[in-house]
């Protein structure tokens, strides 16, 4: 398939010099279901992007879809604020049904507004209210989200550069394996928070991704997450573990800090909350953190109704009977082999994941991009991570089959062999 780049329209005469994605991927998408996306000069493309991880059960899900279209035709509401609906009811019933309960989950839910960057400033702002401390610390290589607050917390340069004044009260430590472990976990950390001279004011939290997708596919281990929760006990800090893209499946489990069996005071979800890419998101804390003033923190748009139908049908649809873990976990051990063997072929490059998230990481920044972008005239759809976007980054739908899944791992490897 050879891929012709549309003409000059009004997407380069009108729309802002600020867009992104369609630079690596000039068509103009008309249809999509499943994995898989049509533009309108009817040429189709495999997708291992997912709306960068809001479309885990694919575009056009049809149990999802006709949920919503039932609920649209009886005139159902579709903007509500936080009043009181059917919608949101069932959702919260489900949610606490299908997920809460059965993991022993105490959290109250918030509706902070429709993004996740939504999420992480509610976040930051109840931990601040709730220790009455202004500092939070983040991670090397972490991203939140593009608000001020998110971006205090977030590592990339670039990104922060944007926000044009100086982010303040966030202070960056050591992700897992920062020093390739020639230094021992928290090590830093730890004497900071000790040294009455060190100059680090005591953080109200912690926030932390347990694989961070922006920041190149940096897995953390269990044993270092459990670590960084006893570290936040024994210190009085909360800990925040932003699910944004992590969560809703993932890397397994509905919530990727599970493995680790670790209970976060402060959890984030957005991306595919909705299952169905429209805008949700959640805040989710302990009930003793539940201190909020009426209307002290809201938003116009936290009352999506129409995505607390796709939610709960979602819940229902994959979360009820623990199906949907095991197939990650067997579709993540396809991913594993595939780039084992790709890796074992080019020597330049090595692997990480968990799930179905995946980086592959090569030596030459420039070479991963160079691999998507001869992804697309193929018919592949994938982005690039990292500090230098040097690594190729994995994100098909959960529902992806074997068998697609299979054709764009195939499509990789060629794709690496003929940017060698």
């Amino acid at each position: 398939m050879t891929i012709t780049p549309p003409a000059l329209s009004v997407f380069e005469t009108l729309e802002s010099e600020v867009r992104s994605y369609c630079r690596g991927w000039p068509a103009v998408f008309d249809r999509a279901q499943g994995a898989r996306l049509t533009d309108e000069d009817g040429h189709t493309y495999l997708d291992f992007f997912a709306g960068a991880g809001s479309l885990n059960y694919g575009h056009n899900n049809p149990v999802l879809k006709r949920a919503l279209i039932d609920y649209i035709e009886r005139d159902g509401i579709t903007h509500g604020l936080d009043m009181a609906t059917t919608a949101k009811r069932a959702f919260l019933e489900t949610f606490q049904n299908v997920i809460l309960r059965p993991r022993d989950l105490p959290y109250k839910v918030m509706f902070p507004g429709p993004t996740g960057t939504n999420a992480v400033e509610a976040a930051l702002k109840l931990a601040r209210k709730v220790k009455g401390r202004e500092s939070v610390v983040s991670f090397t290589n972490a991203f939140h989200g593009m608000s001020l607050g998110s971006l205090a917390v977030t590592g990339n340069a670039f990104k922060r550069a944007g926000a044009g004044i100086p982010l303040v009260h966030g202070t960056p430590m050591p992700f897992d394996n920062y020093f390739d472990g020639t230094v021992p976990d928290f090590l830093w950390f730890e004497r900071l928070l000790e040294d009455q001279g060190s100059g680090l004011n005591k953080p109200a939290a912690v926030i932390v991704e347990t694989v961070q997708g922006e920041g190149g596919i940096n897995v953390a281990r269990a044993e270092w997450l459990r670590a960084l929760q006893e570290l936040c006990h024994r210190q009085d800090m909360l800990l925040i573990v932003d699910d944004i893209q992590m969560g809703c499946g993932r890397t397994g489990g509905f919530f990727s800090f599970e493995e680790a069996g670790i209970v976060p005071d402060i959890v984030t979800l957005s991306k595919s909350i909705s299952g169905y890419g429209l805008p949700m998101s959640l805040c989710l804390f302990k009930p003793e953190l539940d201190i909020w003033e009426p209307g002290e923190h809201n938003g116009t748009f936290r009352g999506n109704n129409p995505a607390f139908v796709t939610a709960a049908a979602v819940l229902d649809a994959y979360w009820a009977d623990g199906q949907m873990e095991k197939q990650t976990q067997a579709r993540g051990e396809q991913v594993e082999q595939a780039l084992l063997a790709i890796c074992a072929e080019e020597l330049t490059a090595q692997f990480r994941g968990r799930g179905l998230v995946w980086g592959m990481e090569f030596q030459d920044p420039a070479r991963a991009s160079a691999v998507c972008a001869r992804a697309f005239q193929l018919g592949l759809l994938l982005e690039t991570s990292g500090p230098q976007s040097e690594v190729v980054k994995l994100l098909p739908p959960l529902t992806i089959t074997t068998e697609e899944l299979d054709e764009g791992l195939r499509t990789l490897a060629r794709c690496v062999r003929e940017t060698a």
